[in-house]
């Protein structure tokens, strides 16, 4: 068994096991990740007898946490060939790829898993969910019918259109437009997310345009008002609508254009991901994540400026063992960043994968007093709770 991380010439030699495991994905989409993806992205392979066995890639991302930009990987195609499978190839290639993530001081890495059960062993935890719903049904007679939040039919979706709302698809040429709409009306919403700059909508752009769709303009006098991601490569999917309140029904209308244009007829649903609340039926787990570099991701947390914290504990982790130490955090009155440093007593013990959990708001410290290997005193779990947890995330990346 060899394992090594691949040159970037080797990464087309990877594409003929993506190809035999995930059969689902098409040959347009192949060709577009194998030219725009793997420009600059990482390979972990094992080899047996001069052949790829398994694989893990990382997606290098910029992410904003707090306001303040980290580099960051996106843990995809993690795969093995089918008769080599149960030989712990992709424990090692995690190890291995965590083990280099940490010495570039990465704060964490993201994923979206196959099933929680592949990762909750490697430390991975829940940070996103995702809001998803049905926009549009088919009739028996053919008619598209809006389905409100509760799933009930909302009536039929012909409205009359406002003749001062275009829409159209985006070209490369807009990315820059969309990125400037996205920071001007949406970023502050989030604490953690992607950064939005105008090479991440060119690659969104092309991406779609793989999966036979598309990134949706929708225009009001000429000014943009909103946009959205959608594929048709089976049946019709949105994804993630971005557009300024009072747009609704522009939004909706947009939709319903694009539906009689390339929604299937025998797809009778159509589905939107990562939607305003108005348009969710269901709130989906979606990204789980792994702190990596565990110092630089506590000093990217921000404590209200009102609050002193001042306490220290031990944190567990078996992967990445320089994060195993014992940490001490403060902040003083008046200041909103946190101070890391170790020392030498400790308060409490804390696995890291129950950190990212509190830390992310996905669980509070008096909930975590009775999980397995967690010492929590009342004094720590009080000074914890004063840290701003990072409960306004957004990851709807793909890959």
């Amino acid at each position: 068994m060899i394992l090594r991380k691949l040159k970037q010439s080797e990464h087309d030699r990877t594409r003929r096991l993506w190809e035999e495991v995930f059969t689902e994905d098409t040959r347009a989409f192949l060709d577009y990740y194998y030219y725009i993806k793997t420009r600059d992205n990482q390979i972990y392979t094992v080899e047996e007898e001069g052949e790829i066995r398994s694989m893990l890639q990382l997606n290098p991302y910029r992410v904003v946490v707090e306001g303040e930009e980290f580099p960051s990987a996106y843990v995809i195609a993690v795969a093995t060939k089918e008769e080599y499978r149960r030989r712990g190839y992709m424990g090692a290639l995690l190890r291995a790829s965590l083990h280099d993530m940490y010495e570039q001081k990465l704060p964490f890495t993201f994923l979206m898993p196959a099933a929680e059960a592949i990762y909750t062993p490697y430390d991975f935890s829940y940070i996103y969910s995702q809001d998803t719903g049905i926009l549009l049904h088919r009739e028996p007679d053919g008619m598209l019918c809006w389905k409100s939040a509760e799933g009930r039919s909302s009536g039929k979706a012909d409205a009359k259109e406002d003749c001062s709302i275009q829409c159209s698809d985006a070209g490369l040429w807009d990315a820059e437009e969309m990125a400037e709409f996205f920071a001007e009306h949406f970023a502050d919403k989030f604490q953690v997310c992607t950064v939005r700059d105008s090479a991440y909508y060119q690659t969104m752009v092309l991406e779609q345009q793989s999966e036979r769709g598309g990134v949706r303009l929708i225009r009001g006098n000429g000014a943009l008002k909103g946009f959205y991601a959608y594929a048709g490569e089976d049946g019709l999917e949105i994804r993630e609508p971005l557009f300024l309140p009072g747009y609704e029904e522009a939004f909706r209308g947009s939709v319903r254009e694009l539906a009689e244009r390339c929604g299937r007829q025998d797809r009778p649903e159509i589905g939107v991901h990562a939607c305003p609340a108005e348009f969710s039926s269901e709130k989906k787990p979606l990204i789980m994540a792994r702190i990596v570099c565990l110092s630089r991701f506590l000093a990217a947390l921000r404590v209200p400026e009102e609050e002193c914290v001042d306490c220290s504990f031990a944190v567990i982790d078996p992967l990445v063992t320089e994060n195993s130490r014992v940490w001490k955090v403060t902040s003083c009155e008046g200041e909103a960043n946190l101070h890391v440093r170790e020392t030498e007593d400790s308060e409490g013990v804390l696995p890291v994968a129950v950190l990212t959990e509190l830390l992310f708001g996905r669980v509070t410290a008096e909930e975590l007093k009775m999980r397995e290997g967690v010492i929590m005193p009342e004094r720590l779990a009080g000074e914890l709770d004063k840290i701003t947890k990072l409960t306004r995330v957004c990851f709807n990346e793909v890959v």
